[in-house]
């Protein structure tokens, strides 16, 4: 038996995934077998054999490949990394050399691979790229570093071996990376069997000959902690040994965490070799019991996760002062993204993103270089640093995906006839009888749940009609009446009929998805809405249009045309999309409406609705914004426009861009012609009917404290619906009025 010790920060980006994919790594990224979930692949460690039984060098860290990684040195009997200070490419060709490969391709700075540990022994390395040893290159000398973790050096060497090389794993017959890639729990009594979530039982890894146990011999809660948070869990018990009667085979020994570790491939352990077991002196199978947590328990958090298709995921947001803000994501790492994960009740986090792959947010940045040991409470507990508006950009934006629970949910829906299989009509498994869903009243929102259930993310269209999918094989009709909020974790969640009642109950008529794995996000520039308002008295004889577009008040049909005027409040609105996905219209060119008084294309009837609220929420003057136009009129750096409405031209907004209506255009505004002077809320909602999926609604719609004198008006407090706390927006709620026109 021997030892590998494992210590090793991970955090998991997009781009370094699908590099792993494209590297023939798929093989190792197993399904989810039972009960089971992935273990990272930095359970190996590519490590250059002692040449002169001193100095070793190894690649750590994750995500990677075998032939890259944070470059780690073994001297006076300590594992530890090299500073990137002065660090060039010709270092990295004796390091290369080092691990047996022929070159280096690139190096990189700035702990990519993860901060390691322990000592930092080399600094200021400065090579010529012949040297045949580290040690004859120039530096402080060994363990005289100015750095810390955060500066540790990563390589990344060519895929080709040097003649006759043999590495560690070669040598001692054993590629940690193929012989352990899953996890499970197997429920202690068959009493639990098929009960989900399995939340106690035997903790069995796979391996490549087979499953195997862990020894709990010096087993600790800290080790449970590990293992629960892999499997979903925010927590553990305390549990007394169990005895085992199990005849197995011990794989894993003397298992050591902190208990901070985000996965188990991160503590130190001892491993057997291929195809023999080690006894387990004084022991059994080790055994955890896991504190499930409750999967929406985000109601008076600290922070919250927006934008994620499923639960568990999203774009980190915390909240200071009643408003929620962003995290930038400079040194996210696991550590930090499993706070988060734990303080929301669920487990560890599985990946730890960067760069708003959860889509961008709105409004303020709060924290910056978080670096959390993994025991917080709180994200808030964290070290950090305070944003200044030089710092970060919302396209740097933290996010995180958790582990959660296995519920199983995907095996009681499916979906069939359609031409991939993110498409197709819904069937649905009720009291043991499978069959289609009722499309009355089918909308994104339903769909969204689908989709969610089935595991394919998002929505991308609803679907009433599936008589053009295969309906060889249509089943009867088992659920009605399917009325969901959107944010449901399976549709027998949902409103429903106790007993199936259909208008259409016909095969063709059943429901159907699309689904997609990214989806735009439309939000509103509160702060412009503010800035931009005022009142304009219009001449009736200027809108004849917008009356044709039913723009006015009802009154105005009663007005003597073309004398007289009406009262318009009007204001700029800019809307973003900061989704992962175009917005586009649900219709293609061939169904938009031409107006011929604008002169213009609808792509959708109502894009936009604008009210004026008494207090108590009673709607006292409205307006509407069908899509005259949506286009790119402006869009962040790096980012092209696609989209103009110009010689009929596509419509959308792209992603990164954002679409201009200006206050002076017909139509945005509301008519008050009617309104008495007094204290109002004004309201704003885009895709008010959901026409088009996003990935959030609960950001689409915008309110502003509203104050007339019957001569000017004056907005404060715009703002999102969810930016605010819950405590600030019953607040906002029960607003008595503004007294004076001195807005604080």
């Amino acid at each position: 038996m021997y030892t590998l010790s494992f210590s090793f920060s991970c955090s998991l980006h997009l781009s370094h995934f699908q590099a792993m994919l494209r590297g023939g790594l798929w093989d190792m990224v197993i399904a989810m077998v039972l009960f089971g979930i992935w273990l990272p692949s930095c359970f190996s460690q590519t490590t250059s054999p002692s040449q002169d039984g001193k100095i070793k060098f190894r690649l750590a860290g994750y995500p990677r490949k075998h032939n890259e990684g944070r470059v780690e040195v073994f001297y006076n009997g300590e594992w530890g990394t090299i500073c990137d200070d002065d660090f060039t490419l010709a270092n990295a060709h004796v390091l290369c050399h080092h691990l047996g490969f022929v070159e280096a391709l690139s190096w990189s700075h700035s702990a990519k691979y993860g901060p390691g540990t322990g000592k930092i022994w080399l600094d200021n390395v400065m090579c010529g790229g012949s040297e045949n040893s580290i040690e004859k290159c120039v530096s402080r000398g060994w363990g005289n570093s100015d750095c810390t973790h955060q500066e540790d050096a990563g390589v990344v060497c060519k895929d080709e071996r040097l003649p006759g090389f043999k590495s560690r794993e070669e040598m001692e017959g054993l590629n940690t990376c193929r012989s352990a890639t899953n996890i499970r729990l197997r429920p202690l009594s068959g009493a639990h069997v098929g009960r989900m979530p399995v939340t106690e039982g035997v903790i069995e890894v796979k391996f490549k000959e087979g499953w195997g146990h862990i020894c709990n011999t010096g087993w600790t809660t800290k080790n449970s902690r590990v293992v629960c948070g892999m499997m979903g869990f925010p927590s553990q018990r305390t549990m007394g040994k169990k005895p085992s009667s199990l005849q197995t085979v011990y794989r894993i020994h003397s298992v050591a965490c902190t208990g901070n570790e985000a996965h188990l491939s991160a503590c130190s352990m001892e491993f057997s070799k291929a195809n023999s077991s080690a006894s387990c002196p004084d022991g059994g199978a080790a055994v955890v019991s896991c504190v499930p947590g409750p999967l929406f328990t985000q109601a008076r958090s600290q922070v919250r996760l927006k934008g994620g298709a499923k639960t568990g995921e999203g774009r980190v947001e915390v909240l200071k002062e009643s408003e929620w803000g962003t995290v930038c994501d400079d040194h996210w790492n696991l550590q930090s993204a499993s706070v988060v994960c734990r303080e929301l009740g669920f487990g560890t986090a599985k990946e730890a993103l960067t760069g708003a792959q959860m889509g961008q947010g709105m409004g303020p940045i709060y924290m910056n270089e978080v670096q959390c040991r993994g025991d917080e409470k709180s994200l808030w507990d964290c070290p950090h640093k305070n944003i200044t508006a030089k710092d970060c950009k919302h396209m740097e934006d933290a996010s995180v995906i958790c582990n959660i629970p296995y519920m199983g949910f995907e095996k009681s829906i499916r979906i069939v006839g359609g031409r991939t299989d993110h498409e197709g009509r819904v069937e649905v498994q009720v009291k043991s009888r499978w069959g289609t869903v009722c499309s009355d009243n089918w909308t994104t929102r339903e769909a969204m749940v689908a989709c969610r259930q089935l595991g394919l993310r998002y929505c991308l269209h609803a679907i009433t009609e599936t008589w053009y999918w295969d309906s060889s094989n249509v089943t009867e009709m088992v659920l009605s009446g399917v009325k969901c909020k959107g944010d449901e974790m399976t549709l027998t969640d949902c409103q429903h009929h106790s007993v199936v009642s259909c208008k259409r109950a016909g095969a063709q008529f059943s429901a159907g998805v699309i689904c997609s794995d990214t989806a735009s996000d439309l939000v509103l520039n509160a702060p412009l809405v503010e800035q931009t308002v005022y009142i304009e008295d219009r001449p009736l004889h200027l809108l004849y249009c917008a009356a044709e577009e039913n723009c006015l008040a009802k009154s105005a049909a009663q007005a003597n045309w073309p004398y007289g005027h009406r009262r318009l409040l009007r204001f700029s609105s800019v809307i973003h999309n900061i989704g992962k996905a175009d917005f586009r219209p649900r219709l293609g060119r061939h169904s938009w409406v031409w107006h011929e008084c604008h002169r213009h294309y609808h792509s959708m009837d109502i894009f936009t609705y604008y009210d004026l609220l008494s207090l108590n929420g009673t709607k006292v003057a409205d307006g509407h914004k069908a899509s005259f136009c949506l286009e790119d009129t402006e869009c962040h750096e790096g980012v092209s426009k696609q989209y103009e409405c110009a010689n009929f031209g596509e419509q959308g907004i792209t992603v990164g861009c954002w679409d201009l209506y200006r206050h002076d255009i017909d139509c945005q505004w509301i008519d008050i012609t009617d309104v008495k002077p007094g204290n109002y809320i004004l309201q704003v909602i885009i895709n008010p009917n959901f026409e088009v999926a996003e990935s959030d609604f609960t950001n689409n719609a915008m309110r502003c404290y509203c104050k007339y004198d019957g001569n000017r008006v004056w907005l404060h407090k715009c703002h999102l619906g969810d930016s605010f706390s819950e405590e600030a927006e019953k607040e906002f709620e029960h607003y008595p009025g503004q007294l004076n026109n001195k807005i604080s």
